[in-house]
């Protein structure tokens, strides 16, 4: 699968350099100009490494960062013109996985890239989880029913399925699934889960109505059972 990197910078000319050479390089990429609409992408497209400029117009890039942190493990290599050994500390400490100071090589950050990219796989299992109706392959993004069709299903509805697949048979908690879905700043609208959840036995549960695979646990969250 292609690899996803999302680039929040201000200044146009390098933020289009920047996409230009990634999309080159054979990573999908998009721009964010200011720091709400990176955390914006962060939680609606789900990249697999940031790039974050620190001075946004918005918000200070370390607000950003820490917000980010607050609420995803996303690889963040930090992009700054601010060089000395206490701003890059600060970062690192907030979170970043990296830090490369303007000017810089394009060929440095590609490999910075590399290898946050590389660090974030060699961390993350990515197991095929199979139940009595559907089966869960999380390293292609495909869902299958047992008959071996494949089940469409929109973003987001996937994202939620892949959560709760990465904790199958444990509970996954509301606060925490609608930070992921919806944002850090939208997890109290717990409606939004029992729409996307709704919507998902529709798709996966052979009687939806009396689900045996997605399971609300009244108050805590919900949970995926083989």
């Amino acid at each position: 699968m292609t690899t996803r990197v999302l680039v929040v910078e201000d200044e146009p000319a390098l933020a289009r350099a920047l996409a230009v050479t990634l999309r080159a390089s054979r990573y999908e990429a998009t721009v964010a100009g200011t720091g709400a609409d990176g955390l914006a992408a962060i939680a609606s497209w789900h990249p697999d490494v940031v790039i974050l400029d620190l001075g946004l117009p918005d918000l200070d890039g370390m607000e950003v960062l820490r917000t980010v942190r607050a609420w995803s493990e996303v690889p963040v290599v930090v992009l700054s013109a601010r060089q000395t050994s206490d701003d890059k500390v600060e970062a690192l400490d907030a979170g970043a996985d990296d830090y490369v100071t303007k000017p810089f090589g394009m060929d440095e950050l590609l490999a910075r890239v590399r290898a946050s990219a590389r660090r974030r796989g060699a961390g993350e299992a990515q197991p095929v989880v199979r139940t009595a109706s559907f089966t869960v392959d999380l390293a292609s993004r495909r869902v299958t029913t047992t008959a071996g069709e494949e089940v469409r299903l929109t973003p987001t509805e996937w994202h939620m399925l892949e959560m709760l697949a990465r904790s199958v048979g444990k509970v996954v908690g509301r606060r925490e699934l609608l930070q992921e879905l919806r944002g850090p700043y939208l997890d109290q609208e717990t409606h939004y889960l029992r729409v996307y959840l709704a919507q998902l036995r529709r798709k996966l549960e052979p009687d939806p109505a009396h689900p045996r695979h997605l399971i609300t646990e009244a108050g805590v969250g919900y949970r995926l059972e083989p």
